[in-house]
Formats: structure tokens, sequence, C-alpha cells
């Protein structure tokens, strides 16, 4: 049998016209008329405040906004704990300290409460955190009425972490638009993808200026290569961009479709005790249901994550357990958290289900049957 992948690349079938574009046109440099249509196509979805500089990857995106932020050597940036390393690793490449916390059980990012926590405690230190990382978690909007509110207490810059939240909102407002910064990316298994590549969403158009000078090697404006900043090698391709703008006339289908792959797994396990979808605590909230996870206890299910993981890689499907909290990790393991132990929880509890949105009818009966065998 073919493999059911937990997320996989799904393309709509108009990205080749743009792509065709851009070598008819000979437009294959970092710059061009796809990367302006792919940054457009976003600042209209994401809203008219938004500004959006389109570069080589979500990664790069963070690291761009902690610069744009200030954030430097031995300051400290709070970054949520349940996340890809992605989400923390450019604190580092900025020689800055990682501090991170806990989740909260309503939608699995960052807690307020300890957020706050960290904050005073930090103050009271003589070490103020330069900036908040919250992330958006498998496509769930965080409590960002709470976060953006410490924040601007505080007066500590917020970047969003939307990369797995494109097409989320969170009281009808888009993921990524709530922070001084968003990061959004286009990896393989995102809910939209260039095959590699991701963006940065800024308040203000000078901002946006700012971030593209930087991600193009910082070249002043002179006649001859003249640099007066360190620059990066971080802009988007015209090609990549082409792809970025024929999968945008697809991501409304792709989110409804990833959100009826959620609804398929709370129908499958709609009668098993034990067993919780994650999905949204309210109205409030809208998820694009990036990744679906569930929470498995195994005292009422006689089945644990790692038996229903097990199982489904027997009939060759892929699932996956939650992120592995950052202050769990051996590279990080000298850095400072605050928490309890919600986010150790998930991840010992957790699996995420395969999510794709080209997921067929075929392969949802397989994974049914998978799930089935198990709870039988």
């Amino acid at each position: 049998m073919d493999k059911i992948w937990l997320s996989s690349p799904h393309m709509g079938g108009g990205e080749q016209k743009y792509v065709q574009e851009a070598f008819d046109t000979n437009w294959v440099a970092p710059l061009g008329p796809n990367v302006n249509g792919f940054e457009k196509d976003l600042e209209n979805y994401l809203g008219e405040k938004s500004h959006v500089a389109c570069l080589v990857s979500g990664t790069s995106a963070l690291h761009l906004a902690l610069i744009l932020s200030g954030v430097g050597y031995d300051d400290e940036v709070l970054c949520q704990s349940i996340t890809f390393s992605a989400s923390a690793n450019p604190i580092v490449y900025q020689r800055a300290k990682p501090v991170f916390v806990d989740s909260e059980k309503d939608t699995w990012n960052m807690c307020p409460v300890f957020l706050e926590k960290a904050i005073k405690e930090r103050i009271s230190k003589g070490k103020k955190p330069k900036a908040i990382i919250v992330v958006h978690l498998y496509g769930m909007p965080a409590k960002m009425d709470e976060i953006a509110t410490i924040a601007k207490k505080y007066e500590i810059k917020l970047i969003e972490d939307a990369a797995e939240a494109l097409g989320s909102s969170y009281k009808g407002q888009k993921c990524g638009t709530f922070g001084d910064f968003g990061i959004l990316s286009f990896n393989g298994n995102k809910i939209i993808t260039t095959s590699g590549g991701g963006a940065l969403v800024c308040n203000t158009d000078e901002v946006k200026k700012r971030a593209v000078f930087l991600a193009t090697q910082a070249r002043d404006n002179a006649p001859h290569y003249q640099h007066s900043h360190i620059g990066y090698n971080y802009r988007m391709s015209n090609i990549t961009a082409g792809i970025g703008r024929g999968q945008m006339e697809v991501l409304d289908k792709h989110i409804n479709y990833r959100r009826a792959n959620n609804n398929f797994y709370k129908e499958v396990f709609k009668n098993v005790e034990g067993v919780e979808v994650f999905t949204e605590s309210s109205s409030d909230y809208f998820s694009n249901h990036w990744l679906s996870s569930v929470i498995i206890d195994k005292k009422k299910t006689g089945f644990s994550r790692e038996d229903l993981r097990l199982s489904m890689l027997e009939d060759n499907i892929e699932s996956r357990p939650l992120w592995k909290p950052m202050h769990m990790q051996p590279i990080f393991k000298d850095c400072l958290y605050y928490g309890s132990k919600i986010s150790e929880k998930l991840f010992d509890y957790g699996l995420c289900l395969p999510s794709g949105s080209n997921l067929t009818h075929n392969d949802k009966l397989r994974i049914k049957s998978s799930i089935e065998k198990l709870i039988d």
C-alpha cells in the first residue's frame, strides 16, 4: 500500500503558469513580478494593515523579526516551549537566551499566567525580556487578547509564529497580524507550500522595507557595492513566489479540507472514552487544523499514544508525537523555564494524525480501519 503521509504537498494546478511566466520573462532572481504579486496576495488575505516581505523560510523571517526588535547578545527572549525548534533557534543566532514558557490546556499555546510570571521575575532580576515569541500550534490560535495585553503592559515586542496558522483567526482577526511581527512558513508540509519559503508580516511599510534591505545583503544605495550593516541572503526567488501565487488560489479550499479532516477524526473517536480530539474551545477561535491531533489516556482506552502510532505505522500510515517541548531538548537543557507540566503531558500523551488537504476517501477508510483495529 502507498504511504499515507502526515502532511504532504498539495498542488492546485495553477502554479505552473506563474512559474512558466518567470522562465519566459527571465525573472529567475530573488525579485520580480511573482514576488511582488505573492506579497500583495498575502497582504490582501491578512488585511490592509499587513505589510509582507517574502523570504526563503519561516526561520529567516523569525531571525529578521528578532533583529528588527533589537534582540542581541545576552538579551532574553520569552518563547513558547511546545513548538518546533525553529521557533527557538533564531534566538541563539542572535546570541540571546531563550526563556521557555509552558502552555495552557485550552489552546495548547503559551499560558498568559506563566508568561506574566516570567516577565515579572526576569524584571526583578534586572533582565527585562526583549521579545515574546508566541506560537499558534498546529493552526490553533493562542489567547491573543491576554498575551497582547501583557506585551503592551510591559512594553515588550510581540512576535507571532504563525508558521502553522495561515488562514486561522482569533475573534475574526487573522493569525500573524496581532503582534509587532508575524511569521509565516511555506515549507513542503504547510497549509500551502512554495517547496520552501516563508514571510515576515510587518505593521508598517517602513519596517517591511527595512526587512527587505536586510534580506538582500543590506546593500547601501550606491553605484558600487557598499555595506554599512550586516545583511543576509534571505529574499524569496521569483520562481518560488510563482508557486506561492498559484497556491493562494486554493488556500481556502485547502483549509476546508483540513477542517473536514478534523471532523473526520471527531467522528472516528466520538464513542472512544479516553481520546480527546484537539479542536476549538469556543467560537472565538477558528483553526485551519493544519494538523489534527489527539490526546490518549491509556488508563481509559487500554492503549497508549505509542501503541496507536506503531499500529498505524504497520499499515504504512504516518503519525507523529506532538512536538517535544523545548525545555526538554538537550540543546536547551540549561535554559530557564516557567510553567508546570502541561506541555510535558501533551508530549507524553499526544499524537498528530494524517491531515493533508489531499487525503482521499480511500485514505480515510484506511486510516479509520487502522484505528478501529486497535480500538476493537
